[in-house]
């Protein structure tokens, strides 16, 4: 390739960064749809998760409660790193007749993470609110956004165990800190079913495909750049009453991909080093 002609390539190339960065951090992009129905209705949970990478290294363990006063649900999934680090979702919201989002706070701290972020929005008055770290500094990001009736923060998995595995693909929006906050669309399609056992007993889950759709010239320029987010993978059982097996998502922008799954308590051998004894370390 001839000196000028890659000197003006790179040109154009800096340049779209410069747009890309410029719609991603200052414009807050509209999106709207129909929120997801109710197929089964939410109550009260309370699960044990571990967090691992794609590669199998357990490196968080998690708690998911879920308690609902009427219509209404508030889910906490918390995870502790072995590092120290802790990711903390606070989920409220409805289950009359359709899923929709009440309200809606993120926080990730620690080494784990590139960045520490605090994110946090309430539905009814459109307010977003980051607050994250950038080169040591802390810093703040407001925004008022029009809020579409079929946010999906914190609910995918909820949404998904209510689509049947024939549908279509379904579009639902999210709000992203970049850090700053904007509005981007997912696109959820089944990819069909994978078997999986539990205690030898061969079973099926529904692969869904996730994939993250950037609004406005910059999901035009992010794919060229590299900056389109992975998909994500979320396994789901089937039956009368669908549950959460397994899934794969993008630990945070830029970051890697992480894998979330069932876990099962252990319990101390009789006799054993860890049997209970005269004192017992609770978390």
């Amino acid at each position: 390739m001839p000196p000028t002609l890659r000197a003006s390539l790179g040109f154009v190339r800096s340049k779209f960064c410069v747009v890309l960065l410029s719609l991603v951090c200052v414009v807050g992009g509209k999106a709207s749809g129909a929120p997801v129905q109710v197929r089964y209705r939410e109550g009260l949970v309370h699960g044990f998760l571990v967090l691992s990478t794609l590669e199998g290294n357990s490196i968080a363990e998690g708690d998911l409660t879920q308690i609902a006063r009427g219509d209404q649900v508030t889910s906490r999934l918390a995870f502790l790193f072995k590092d120290g680090s802790r990711q903390e979702e606070t989920t409220v919201f409805s289950q009359h007749g359709a899923f929709r989002l009440i309200s809606y706070h993120l926080v990730q701290k620690g080494p784990a993470f590139k960045q520490a972020i605090d994110l946090s929005f309430a539905c009814s008055t459109g307010q977003v609110t980051v607050r994250y770290t950038d080169d040591g500094q802390e810093k703040l990001a407001k925004d008022h956004l029009s809020l579409p009736p079929d946010l999906a923060n914190g609910l995918v998995p909820t949404l998904i165990k209510n689509l049947r595995p024939d549908s279509p693909p379904v579009e639902v929006s999210m709000v992203v800190a970049t850090p700053k906050p904007r509005l981007v669309k997912l696109i959820i399609t089944a990819q069909g079913a994978e078997p999986f056992s539990v205690a030898g007993s061969v079973r099926e889950a529904t692969n869904y495909l996730v994939k993250v759709k950037i609004g406005g010239v910059a999901g035009v320029v992010a794919p060229i750049l590299g900056k389109q987010p992975p998909d994500t993978h979320i396994w789901i059982l089937g039956g009368e009453a669908p549950a959460f097996v397994k899934s794969e998502v993008l630990s945070y922008m830029g970051g890697p991909m992480w894998r979330i799954e069932l876990a099962s308590p252990a319990w101390p051998q009789p006799g054993g080093p860890d049997a209970k004894g005269g004192s017992t370390e609770k978390h």
